[in-house]
């Protein structure tokens, strides 16, 4: 799976643009009605239209989403699942928690930039103590605020 999907919806309305780009000007050659089911039947032969048409601005919007994805999001998406497992891993050594626990963790760290709240504390954090919490603020620190060197020179 490439996911490219992610790219394609931040520019969603480029996106539909471009499919508009073909599709609009053959609206009115193209007899339909809808279905009960709300879908479109096509009344007439429109094979002719889509068999040979110019896809030049698909192929280039796809291009800038292929690029998008390789140069901004994959290496985004690998600096995370390092960030996250350098946390996590640092998390086992001060105390065994589930993983479900330790992204819940993560969540009210990002939430609270870096510092748990009182609330966590209290409630679904309860069992740790001042000394876990600090190790525990500071492993975040670590792993989300001081990338790996060799990830920072991309």
């Amino acid at each position: 799976m490439f996911p490219i999907s992610a790219a394609i919806l931040r520019q969603i309305e480029t996106y539909r643009e471009v499919l508009e780009s073909y599709s609009r000007p053959l609206l009115p050659l193209i007899e339909w009605r809808p279905t009960p089911r709300h879908n479109v039947e096509v009344l007439n032969d429109t094979a002719r239209y889509y068999r040979y048409f110019d896809a030049t601005k698909h192929a280039e919007f796809l291009y800038d989403c292929v690029a998008r994805t390789v140069e901004h999001d994959l290496p985004e998406e690998v600096t995370f699942l390092e960030a996250y497992d350098q946390f996590n891993e640092n998390v086992q050594q001060v105390v065994d928690m589930p993983s479900r626990s330790v992204e819940l963790l993560r969540k009210f760290l990002e939430q609270g930039n870096g510092r748990l709240f009182a609330r966590a504390r209290g409630n679904e954090f309860a069992m740790l103590s001042q000394e876990e919490c600090e190790a525990i603020e500071q492993s975040y620190a670590n792993a989300y605020r001081n990338p790996a060197p060799e990830r920072r020179r991309q």
